[in-house]
């Protein structure tokens, strides 16, 4: 699933956060997140990541002036349950 589209300018590092709570919440009791893992691509870099029980987090930087980039994250669940879901972050100058 694609979340939302943000923007980027190549020379600024930035937080990036997905909130799973209400995917999560379809589990009963409420799942929670035990890994999670992000990727991207087009020169889009992950410095670091983070999560809680409901939402994952990363740090990231780069990225090809121009270029569209897929940041990706992927969590497994402590229920075993596995979701991705993508930001596609465009990158311009601001």
């Amino acid at each position: 699933m694609t979340d939302f589209t943000d923007t980027k300018d190549p020379d600024s590092i930035r937080a990036e956060s997905i909130d799973w709570t209400s995917e999560l919440a379809l589990s009963s009791p409420a799942d929670t997140i035990s890994i999670s893992t992000w990727t991207a691509d087009n020169g889009l870099i992950v410095d670091s990541n983070s999560k809680t029980n409901q939402i994952a987090s990363c740090v990231v930087s780069g990225g090809r002036l121009g270029a569209y980039c897929n940041l990706t994250n992927h969590i497994v669940c402590a229920s075993t349950y596995e979701y991705d879901s993508t930001i596609v972050v465009e990158i311009k100058s601001s």
